[in-house]
């Protein structure tokens, strides 16, 4: 199942059909509470009195032309400036080509340091998603020209690609930001864990890893995961070693598990929902429905409920 997700979220044909058909935009919903960012904007509000906090990204990905990456910009600034407005407690996460990064890497992190001190206004930090492997070091490369200059700013690493552990160690110093994940492209074995129990293992063993330092305040540390049991061991492990819950961020996506994120938040950890939005839903979609093929069944149900 997840093979052949992760084939079609790459598919050209699929990628342009697709999304006009109406029991596809119908299934998207799940994960997404709309397309234009007004309705990211007012889904969010339903988090304020629960305490968990926000964050935002505008889906898109390998721009082929620059002034398209100037008008994504344009959007983040203009997101950044109705978030300041509502006193949203948010954050914005930006793709690297989605500013052109397969383009121009120079006008990239020009666009990446604008926004970055934007960002710092709101009292946020501007996050960069990792993309397939081909970006893991150009990406990497990108965050530490921004740290310089711009302490709040952080990555996503990718616990199933098998060089993670050397990128961690390699970012500690900086005192980074980092948003743990586990992984959702298609890579070959040579470079990557491709069973999901080695994948489990690999976010459950860099977690662990990661907490002392999220624990001295020398790492913001973010799990992007919803397994809430693997959360809650890693929490465990913690405590044992002096770590309390609030010292690490649990990041899921809207949508996913929304029960879990109240009862999370209830029980003293800090939850941020992440809220995608926008027309450039569908490989991003597919990738999400790859990570835990279980949410066929219920993308399955919003299509026909």
């Amino acid at each position: 199942m997840r093979t052949i997700l992760l084939w079609m979220a790459r598919n050209r044909w699929l990628k342009e059909h697709l999304p006009r058909l109406w029991f596809a935009r119908r299934a998207v919903r799940r994960f997404m509470p709309g397309e234009q960012v007004e309705d990211a904007l007012e889904a969010a509000e339903q988090f304020r009195p629960l305490g968990i906090a926000l964050l935002f990204t505008h889906l898109g990905e390998n721009l082929e032309r620059a002034e398209q990456a100037t008008a994504v910009a344009d959007h983040y600034h203009d997101l950044l400036n109705k978030i300041m407005a509502r006193g949203q407690d948010a954050e914005i996460s930006v793709k690297p080509t989605q500013l052109g990064l397969d383009l121009d890497a120079d006008a990239t992190l020009a666009h990446l340091r604008s926004l970055a001190a934007h960002a710092a206004e709101t009292r946020g930090s501007l996050w960069l998603d990792m993309e397939g492997s081909a970006y893991t070091q150009p990406t990497i490369d990108l965050y530490q020209a921004l740290k310089a200059d711009h302490p709040a700013v952080g990555i996503c690493l990718q616990a199933y690609l098998k060089r993670t552990p050397d990128d961690v160690n390699g970012l500690l110093p900086l005192k980074p930001q980092i948003r743990l994940v586990k992984g959702a492209y298609d890579e070959p074995a040579e470079i990557a864990f491709r069973k999901k129990a080695e994948v489990d293992a690999a976010f459950e063993s860099l977690s662990v890893a990661m907490l002392p330092r999220a624990g001295s305040g020398d790492l913001r540390l973010g799990l992007g995961t919803h397994d809430t049991h693997l959360i809650e061991r890693i929490a465990e492990v913690g405590r044992g070693a002096g770590v309390a819950i609030d010292a690490f961020e649990v990041q899921m996506l809207y949508g996913i598990r929304m029960d879990e994120q109240r009862r999370l938040a209830a029980a003293g950890y800090r939850v941020r929902d992440l809220i995608a939005y926008g027309d450039a839903w569908y490989a991003w979609y597919m990738r999400r429905l790859a990570e835990r093929p279980a949410n066929v069944w219920f993308a399955m149900r919003q299509m026909l409920g």
